[in-house]
């Protein structure tokens, strides 16, 4: 324990880091996976404004982003980083490709959780005139919403476990804490008392993902 006790600051610099890497990559993507996802949805050839070009743009963004290798993707945009940030190390200069990342895995789950959207709801859209603006807030998100939630909580885990790689590019983070001050210096104490963080971490993240959508429940 008192090995522990010796890398207290460390392991809560770590903390902080990967806390401002997630911050940063989960704002970006649950704005641009939304907003990607309903543009899926909307413009696909069965959608109610169908637009093949931008399909395959966002089709072609979203499939190349989520089965590209992510150590390599991180490696792969480290020019563009180091052009946007002036540097491609840091915590902030990481969350870039973990932003990538983000927006392509929760644009994929928004997508397929719209389709699950009963058309019933469409058809009463339709029947009352709705605009697309109205369909999309006052029809298409209020009833996937739990399952909107979930996708969220899911991307989130993702990128906590994305996350953990990033130390190998210099973005600190966790993960860079438990192998340079656990593995590589034989404190095993060390690596596994951050892994059972880790997974108290996205516990948490999981219980309260399920909390917030069994509260939306009972207001349905």
């Amino acid at each position: 324990m008192s090995g522990i006790t010796y890398y207290l600051p460390e392991m809560f610099k770590a903390l902080k880091e990967t806390g401002i890497m997630l911050g940063i990559s989960v704002s970006l993507g649950l704005v641009g996976g939304l907003l990607i996802g309903i543009a899926l949805y909307l413009y696909r050839p069965e959608g109610i404004k169908p637009n093949k070009s931008l399909m395959l743009f966002l089709n072609g963004y979203v499939n190349i982003t989520r089965s590209f290798p992510f150590l390599l993707l991180v490696v792969a945009v480290i020019p563009l980083t180091r052009f946007i940030f002036n540097t491609a190390f840091g915590p902030v200069a990481a969350s870039f490709p973990l932003s990538l990342v983000a927006i392509a895995i929760f644009g994929r789950l928004v997508e397929q959780v719209l389709l699950d959207v009963p058309k019933e709801v469409v058809e009463l859209a339709n029947a009352l005139g709705a605009t697309k603006r109205q369909f999309v807030c006052h029809f298409l998100l209020k009833e996937s919403r739990s399952g909107l939630i979930l996708s969220f909580t899911s991307m989130i885990i993702s990128l906590m476990s994305y996350s953990t790689v990033m130390g190998v590019v210099g973005g600190g983070g966790i993960g860079d804490f438990a192998i340079r001050f656990g593995y590589q210096r034989y404190e095993y104490e060390i690596m596994y008392a951050t892994i059972v963080i880790m997974i108290i971490i996205v516990g948490s993240i999981q219980l309260l993902g399920t909390y917030v959508i069994k509260k939306l429940d009972k207001r349905k």
